[in-house]
């Protein structure tokens, strides 16, 4: 059985209500549910959790390194910004994929550049709660070949 951390940041509670032209209309509810059913047929156990504070978000990285095999992120706009998770995900050293639910590389200049990103073995946007599913394969992928 793998085990992995998914983190959800800042603002990511209001999917479903903020700018769905952007991010579409999928609840993180929602996704939380598909992200559990993935689980439930993959032998995977997930741990899932969102916060709108940089420093939970490091903290719960920290407390769960001894348990993660694997982590997927959605830094949401601390993706653009956060040396102090980039630096978290380099201090544990757990595969990590990063998420974004919207295409940043369509999207303002400024969200086109990701400094977490840069301490993920991949990134993966664009494609709604599905970029989810696409992270946990990816990590399922990489963690059995270990």
């Amino acid at each position: 059985m793998i085990h992995l951390l998914v983190l959800h940041g800042p603002n990511l509670n209001l999917l479903g209500l903020r700018e769905p032209e952007v991010y579409g209309s999928e609840t993180l509810d929602q996704i939380d549910d598909r992200i559990r059913r993935w689980a439930s047929v993959n032998d995977a156990d997930i741990h899932i959790e969102q916060s709108n504070h940089e420093g939970k978000l490091i903290d719960s990285i920290h407390a769960r390194s001894d348990w993660a095999d694997g982590m997927v992120l959605n830094p949401g706009g601390l993706a653009h910004m956060s040396i102090c998770l980039h630096d978290a995900i380099k201090a544990v050293d757990i595969p990590t994929v990063e998420v974004h639910v919207s295409n940043i590389f369509a999207r303002e200049a400024f969200r086109r550049e990701s400094i977490v990103g840069s301490a993920c073995v991949g990134i993966i946007a664009g494609f709604g709660g599905e970029s989810y599913i696409a992270a946990c394969d990816r990590l399922k992928s990489i963690l059995l070949r270990k």
